[in-house]
């Protein structure tokens, strides 16, 4: 008659064998799938400065979470219920060696973590300008339901859910919201910044390349939020300085008037290309939940 105890024995077994592969085949699919996921291999330098921050932390994770899972398999093998050889020890839970490996690693590791992180959350503040011998593209950016508009103040042009820019030109995003609490989030170029009404955050990024980036909301804000994602373009200097002339050719204008009549909900909205006549527009939909109605045509 098979003993109950071997079913046991195979179940421990089989399980550090699948934990096994798990952690084998992780880092291959990476490599093979990882090409197309943003946050892996991204297109800036920001992206891949926090891209960098990640991996390191999961690399020093792994190397308390690989040995747990090879120590529960060896010891749930050696302290099974038949092994009459293992020495039955009370008295190791004040072992003063044992204290110091399982409460000082993960100290350890909780500093290394903790200072690491420190430092790169200085070094990577979204305020921070990026040094770089071009000059800094300025670029506005409101959060609708449920789409983005994007302000040129200095090129005079306005567009939404889409926008293009120079590659290897550090780009200043000033962000709010005339909806919801939003988040804007281009993963090939760096991480999420939050878009709130009445306030005003920044965000600097950069692009390494010519491409189009796939840029959304990453704060659900409704039942648009789905829809709500644009495409962030690199090109070079030249082609930029076309697409702006071309710009400037439209007969769509934007001014105040006209931006409260875009700020209505609409979902699946589609590129929109204007002139801009109001360059203060950006702070008047700040104001506009601070002061009254009559003083927003002084700003």
């Amino acid at each position: 008659m098979q003993s109950p105890k071997k079913p046991v024995i195979y179940m421990l077994a089989v399980t550090f064998l699948v934990l096994l592969a798990f952690l084998i085949m992780q880092p291959l699919q990476l490599l093979y799938f990882g090409k197309e996921i943003s946050v892996i291999y991204p297109k800036g330098q920001i992206a891949w400065e926090e891209r960098h921050l990640l991996l390191f932390s999961q690399g020093v994770m792994l190397l308390v979470v690989i040995p747990v899972y090879i120590l529960t398999f060896i010891f749930s093998w050696r302290y099974r219920a038949d092994n009459t050889k293992a020495k039955y020890d009370p008295e190791l839970i004040d072992h003063l060696v044992a204290e110091i490996i399982w409460w000082g690693i993960p100290l350890l590791v909780v500093v290394v973590l903790g200072t690491v992180t420190w430092f790169k959350t200085y070094e990577l503040d979204p305020f921070k300008p990026i040094v770089s011998d071009k000059k800094e593209l300025k670029i506005q950016v409101v959060a609708l339901q449920w789409k983005w508009l994007f302000i040129y103040p200095e090129e005079k042009i306005a567009t939404v859910n889409f926008f293009q820019f120079p590659k290897e030109t550090p780009l200043h995003f000033e962000i709010t919201a005339d909806a919801p609490m939003n988040s804007f989030w281009i993963p090939d170029l760096g991480g999420q910044i939050y878009a709130m009404p009445g306030m005003k955050t920044e965000l600097y990024l950069i692009a390494d390349a010519s491409g189009e980036f796939r840029g959304s909301s990453a704060n659900i804000s409704g039942e648009g939020f789905a829809d709500m994602h644009f495409i962030a373009k690199a090109s070079s200097d030249e082609e930029f300085q076309n697409w702006i002339d071309s710009i400037k050719d439209s007969s769509n204008t934007l001014d105040f008037e006209a931006y409260q009549k875009l700020a209505a909900p609409s979902r699946n909205t589609e590129v929109e290309l204007y002139t801009l006549k109001d360059e203060t527009l950006l702070y008047q939909v700040i104001m506009k939940f601070m002061a009254p109605p009559k003083n927003l045509k002084s700003l």
